[in-house]
């Protein structure tokens, strides 16, 4: 197929690209003054509590180089943490910990640890190496999520989320990022992990893409990804909803993890969430925003109305 084959093809199914993204909906629905609530991740989480809205508890955070060359004070009784950069992007920068022995941190991954490597981590992610920009950043630690057990069969290690597109309002398509080896543990698709299509209707995983490639199958344990039901699912997208009424972007990704003991939280807002997730779910973004378009004044609906509309609609 020639490239202008290829793109009257995409065109037609509805497939959003990244110039359309970036100037329809982004820079069309997004107002700059609330990046700043999104991007950097302590601000962000702060907001969303004063909403009442759940999210992983931050247990400390590191802004100077002073206290970074003083962490082990702060670290000598956490044996299972995340270390993430409050400006970073696509899960560059984060550490997850899982244990400790001999006096070094376990990551997810099988990675080993000591008090001199994680202060070398910290340093770079202060003097802006995973931020956007390259700009200074603060570290910050958080509690690490402990997986709900009914996601085992789909996501046996590692801690799986779910990616909510939200426009004006209304979540319009998700799917379960879920971590692989190759990823290290982490739920990011550029570093190896599989997302995984949600049907919006019932909840239902439907497809799965790995490293660009259609996959049925978890690389690590063979077990299929497909036609697993997410937990609490409508639950979960009224979630999603009311983090738009908490940050008022119009065009937004919401990723949530489910946490055996808290149940749904949010990890994570962001104001550009990448186009993958329609390889992912196999089918194109652009006709459901532009249903969402299509109806009237939708910001004035209320989230009750908003998900009772939702189900009238074929997604």
């Amino acid at each position: 197929m020639n490239p202008i084959s290829r793109y009257r093809a995409l065109h037609k199914a509805g497939v959003l690209g990244l110039n359309g993204r970036n100037s329809n909906y982004i820079m069309a629905r997004n107002q700059r003054r609330l990046y700043p609530f999104v991007d950097d991740k302590i601000k962000c989480k702060q907001l969303l509590q004063q909403h009442a809205i759940a999210v992983p508890a931050l247990l400390d955070s590191i802004r100077g180089q002073y206290e970074a060359g003083h962490l082990a004070e702060r670290l000598k009784k956490l044996e299972q943490f995340v270390i993430k950069p409050a400006s970073g992007s696509g899960g560059d920068g984060i550490i997850v910990v899982v244990a400790k022995r001999n006096n070094r941190w376990i990551s997810a991954g099988g990675s080993a640890y000591s008090l001199d490597d994680i202060q070398f981590h910290v340093s770079g992610i202060l003097n802006g190496m995973y931020s956007l920009g390259g700009q200074p950043d603060a570290a910050m630690i958080e509690t690490l999520i402990r997986p709900a057990e009914i996601l085992k069969p789909i996501a046996p290690f590692g801690v799986p989320d779910i990616r909510v597109i939200v426009y004006r309002g209304f979540p319009v398509m998700a799917m379960m990022r879920v971590p692989t080896r190759i990823s290290g543990g982490c739920a990011n698709l550029h570093q190896g992990a599989i997302g995984v299509g949600i049907n919006m209707g019932t909840g239902i995983t439907q497809a799965a893409v790995m490293q660009s490639q259609v996959v049925d199958l978890h690389p690590d344990t063979g077990a299929t990804v497909n036609n697993f039901q997410i937990p609490d699912w409508q639950l979960l997208l009224k979630l999603a909803a009311r983090c738009q009424q908490a940050i008022p972007l119009g065009y937004l990704g919401v990723d949530i993890v489910l946490d055996e003991q808290f149940g749904p939280q949010v990890l994570e807002l962001n104001a550009r969430p990448g186009l993958a997730i329609q390889i992912a779910n196999q089918c194109g973004l652009k006709k459901r925003l532009d249903l969402i378009d299509a109806l009237d004044q939708p910001e004035q609906l209320d989230l009750d109305q908003r998900l009772h509309l939702l189900e009238q609609i074929s997604f």
